[in-house]
């Protein structure tokens, strides 16, 4: 793709959506990218579908306009998908409009993908798909409230730039977005690093109930749909956890698990240097980048991690 311009002329309804329970870059790039379209395409019309997002990005323009349901009776010329190179990891009830489409369009960065759209643009070596949009946009027609989407997903795909897929062309985006006016200090705090005291407690859980393999070199720890209740918490809940059980000295590969309300268990995975992560993802049907990844799988936390340990043994 050369930009989102070109790619939408002629087009009069635009649709856009990202992967279940979106997460910053998910919710960055599809506000982001309805917002653009908004203010400089006043002939297109355009709607955004994604579950609920977290509450600490609702500040962010458009997101009281998200729809949760397939609620519109319509046919769009475009269906963009972001951040997601698997239709099946859609929102179920987007899946319609994006069959229905006359067109339809990826934008993502990660490895694994389907390739299930007309036009598909993925930069896999792109820390987050809110930088790759950047790329698609005219940087002079980007107002404040897209930067903060843009910059909204950006630190929350670069852990705030410390990630190692953080490139200069990152920082130098991240500080025309900077330019705009946003408010970087307080999007950095209450987006990435503010937690409830519900959060900071199951934090304190899960770090406590943690355990150490492989001589110590991979971590991890199992959140419980018990455990959540405990504290009035959902999965939502669990942000942070994967990056603090990284942190531990002498570690190599994290991994964080916890229940979904299907009683299917949600794994994630994070590597320091050694481990492509993707690869042992990949293994269970997930997927992600070399040093964060993740996947779902029916299989019980103890044949899980047993699992784990196993690819993880043979690339160590």
């Amino acid at each position: 793709m050369e930009s989102i311009a070109k790619e939408l002329e002629g087009a009069a309804t635009v649709g856009i959506t990202g992967h279940v329970r979106p997460d910053g870059d998910c919710t960055g790039s599809t506000l982001g990218l309805y917002n653009y379209i908004k203010e400089n395409m006043p002939d297109i019309e355009a709607d955004v579908y994604l579950e609920p997002v977290e509450e600490h990005f609702d500040f962010l323009l458009g997101a009281s306009e998200i729809h949760h349901k397939a609620d519109r009776d319509i046919r769009y010329d475009v269906f963009i998908v972001l951040d997601c190179g698997d239709v099946e990891r859609v929102a179920p009830f987007a899946k319609g409009y994006i069959a229905g489409a006359k067109k339809t369009i990826c934008i993502d960065h990660h490895l694994s993908g389907t390739d299930f759209a007309t036009v598909s643009h993925v930069l896999p070596k792109v820390s987050s798909v809110c930088e790759v949009l950047y790329e698609l946009l005219d940087e002079d027609k980007i107002s404040r409230s897209v930067a903060e989407c843009l910059y909204v997903g950006m630190i929350n795909d670069t852990g705030v730039f410390k990630y190692q897929s953080t490139t200069a062309r990152t920082m130098e985006i991240a500080g025309k977005l900077m330019n705009k006016g946003i408010d970087f200090t307080s999007i950095i705090d209450d987006t990435f690093f503010r937690k409830s005291y519900s959060q900071n407690l199951l934090l304190g859980r899960a770090l406590l109930e943690s355990k150490r393999l492989l001589e110590g070199r991979l971590i991890y720890s199992y959140v419980t749909l018990k455990i959540m209740g405990e504290f009035g918490v959902t999965g939502r809940d669990t942000s942070g956890i994967i990056d603090q059980l990284r942190f531990t000295e002498g570690v190599e590969v994290a991994v964080l698990m916890y229940d979904l309300p299907d009683g299917s268990i949600k794994t994630s995975l994070r590597s320091v240097k050694n481990v492509d992560v993707n690869e042992v993802a990949g293994n269970f049907g997930g997927g992600g980048h070399m040093r964060a990844a993740g996947f779902i799988s029916g299989m019980s936390s103890d044949e899980i991690i047993e699992k784990v340990c196993g690819y993880v043994a043979e690339q160590l």
